[in-house]
């Protein structure tokens, strides 16, 4: 992904509709940081700690398998915010 690529995608959310792509007031969001998604947010409102504590695997066109891949991310293991990018997996 080339820089103009990856501007276009920092401060939107993940799979949100493309006409409202930013935060939305009252909601938890996780900045996704490295990997296909780096810069994404993703919303967590309502996430429990056992299920942000579990990470999660994104369906993305963007990464190592293409279309039908995913990416995974978890939280930052140092207690940073944000989830970081941990692979690719089908």
């Amino acid at each position: 992904m080339d820089s103009d690529d990856e501007q276009l995608l920092r401060g939107r959310v993940y799979g949100q509709d493309h006409e409202r792509p930013g935060p939305r007031p009252g909601q938890s969001y996780a900045e996704l940081v490295g990997g296909p998604l780096d810069g994404l947010l993703l919303d967590i409102t309502g996430w429990t700690r056992e299920e942000v504590d579990a990470g999660v695997a994104l369906p993305t066109e963007l990464g190592q398998f293409g279309a039908g891949g995913r990416s995974t991310y978890r939280p930052r293991p140092d207690g940073r915010p944000g989830f970081e990018w941990t692979g690719d997996i089908r």
